[in-house]
């Protein structure tokens, strides 16, 4: 469904996630990824949710960011992504999280969606990303970590 998702949002080539890494982000030794399943009455899965972690300096405390989350055509409206959120603002509330962020492409019209269930679009916020050959540039600069002797 990750493929799908990279199709609905116009990027079908830029999506190269494999079973074998999204297997190993979520069930490996040291998991920072969750994802939940939203599946029909014949238990056909028809929706996920993948999320990580994040952290608030200002309020303290973890949150929660939705990384993805993607329904299938023939299930939307039936409340699967309402269900999907939900349950990630559960766990919100249940932790003691103050948070659940995602961002959103502009065109998507699930805006409405999002501002039925009290989501409040941030526009102060800017994203920003490195990758490619910045990502590398930057890396090199860094320098290397300084060594200690025990003793």
């Amino acid at each position: 469904m990750v493929h799908e998702l990279a199709a609905y949002e116009r990027a079908p080539d830029e999506c190269h996630l494999t079973e074998a890494q999204l297997t190993a982000a979520l069930f490996g030794p040291a998991p920072a990824l969750y994802g939940h399943l939203a599946v029909d009455a014949d238990d056909e899965a028809v929706g996920f949710a993948l999320w990580f972690l994040n952290f608030s300096t200002w309020a303290g405390v973890h949150g929660i960011y939705l990384e993805d989350l993607y329904v299938r055509p023939a299930a939307r409206g039936t409340g699967a992504g309402r269900m999907l959120l939900a349950t990630l603002a559960a766990i919100c509330v249940e932790r003691g999280y103050r948070r659940l962020e995602w961002w959103m492409i502009d065109w998507n019209p699930a805006a409405g969606f999002y501002a039925a269930i009290g989501a409040e679009k941030l526009d102060e916020w800017v994203p920003y990303r490195l990758s490619g050959a910045a990502l590398d540039d930057l890396a090199r600069q860094a320098e290397p970590a300084p060594t200690r002797s025990a003793g």
